[in-house]
């Protein structure tokens, strides 16, 4: 909780390349995620300091511009919008976003080199979400402004390594700012990050339970409610491994591992769930998709409050530890 002895202070902030890159006061990001990051909360955010970024997943353009135009009704701070490059809408959508010249781009789900003239052009940074290191270096190579690195710890789609070690293999493999993403809660997650190279932080499942979250209450509770071990990667099999909270429905996608289903089997048992929990509220059949980091969420609390926590926090361990460096 932010109280007046550590309250953060004016001018004082931890400042990367991400804040000058983005134009943003603090190197903190809003994950964006499908059914979860809508306007709402992507202006919060954005108000509060970070950067809110609203998730698109396989929605129409059409709500997408709706959710575009309401962001910018709530603030006139930068905001961004989540790419899914899987998604049946993309072509539509980038050019929607072009037209709208919001501020940023984040990418999933491949690769967005085919766009980053059109996006570019229209004065919009793009940052693709990785997992790897070649494909990191890839994206680099091609012109994206910034890379997300997200561990394995994260909520939703995941690769294979953790953040720890992802993060800093990618900030030696390339020059441009690298923003660490999985596993990240607090102001101890955002020194770690910043230790191993990144710029930034990406936090997706604690804005979860952000006071301006639009989700299911349901779904805040169950994230609240969480234990360390309460989390489970269902879906290896499709090659597409999801991180999400135990339930009736993970329990069925197991099974079906078990079993070793085909892919349609899967993808019948799939379709909707993660509406279905967001919007519906049904924390037994719907998809909970939370990282590893649900244990620690205690509370709901305003998303500035949020970010405030974890840059303070970040601050006071850093100067911290540079009192404990001492000569000889």
């Amino acid at each position: 909780m932010i109280t007046k002895n550590n309250r953060l202070k004016e001018g004082k902030a931890i400042k990367t390349r991400i804040c000058d890159l983005l134009g943003i006061k603090y190197p903190v990001l809003q994950g964006g995620m499908a059914w979860v990051s809508t306007a709402e909360l992507a202006a919060a955010v954005s108000e509060g300091g970070g950067l809110g970024i609203i998730g698109s997943g396989q929605a129409p353009p059409q709500w997408l511009r709706e959710q575009v135009k309401k962001a910018k009704e709530l603030t006139d701070k930068p905001f961004g919008v989540n790419v899914m490059l899987l998604s049946p809408h993309v072509e539509e959508i980038v050019q929607l976003l072009a037209e709208e010249k919001v501020s940023v781009v984040t990418t999933g789900a491949g690769n967005p080199g085919k766009y980053l003239g059109l996006l570019h052009g229209a004065g919009i940074k793009v940052i693709p979400v990785v997992s790897s290191v070649a494909l990191a270096k890839r994206l680099a190579r091609s012109g994206v402004d910034a890379i997300i690195a997200e561990g394995m710890e994260s909520g939703g789609h995941i690769g294979e390594l953790t953040t720890m070690a992802l993060v800093p293999q990618i900030v030696d493999a390339v020059d441009i700012p690298v923003i660490a993403a999985g596993g990240i809660f607090d102001g101890r997650g955002m020194a770690a990050a910043l230790m191993l190279g990144a710029e930034g932080v990406q936090m997706g499942t604690r804005f979860m339970c952000a006071k301006e979250c639009t989700i299911h209450e349901r779904v805040k509770e169950m994230v609240i409610r969480a234990k360390d071990r309460d989390t489970v990667v269902t879906g290896r099999p499709t090659g597409h491994p999801v991180r999400v909270l135990k339930n009736k429905l993970a329990r069925q996608f197991l099974e079906l591992e078990e079993r070793c289903a085909g892919s349609e089997e899967f993808e019948k048992l799939g379709v909707g769930r993660l509406r279905l929990a967001m919007q519906e509220g049904d924390v037994e059949m719907g998809s909970v998709m939370a990282g590893q980091v649900s244990s620690m969420v205690s509370r709901v609390q305003p998303a500035r409050e949020i970010i405030l926590e974890v840059v303070t926090g970040a601050e006071q361990i850093i100067k911290g530890f540079c009192d404990r460096v001492v000569n000889g």
